[in-house]
């Protein structure tokens, strides 16, 4: 099945200046092993996206089809085929 991820312009420099990345991945993938995936190919943005644990990155937001990853099951989140996931990272400052 195919997924769409979605970067903003901020995490575009680590995944070669993509906007958007399509990935091809087995049925009934979760949104951890589309990052694993992702990071076979973007270890750059995969740094940016995950701790060296492998956990999702306090400041980064997932959303799977418009819907928060947190409030779902986190990494175990099922993706459908043909889903979206949006990358947003926290901004903070003042």
């Amino acid at each position: 099945m195919r997924v769409t991820v979605l970067l903003p312009g901020v995490l575009r420099p680590s995944a070669g200046g993509a906007a958007t990345l399509k990935l091809d991945l087995p049925e009934r993938t979760t949104l951890g092993g589309a990052l694993d995936v992702l990071a076979a190919d973007h270890p750059a943005l995969n740094r940016r996206l995950r701790t060296e644990q492998g956990t999702l990155r306090r400041y980064v937001n997932f959303y799977v089809n418009g819907e928060e990853c947190r409030q779902l099951n986190g990494p175990d989140t099922p993706l459908p085929p043909g889903a979206e996931i949006q990358v947003i990272p926290s901004v903070a400052g003042g």
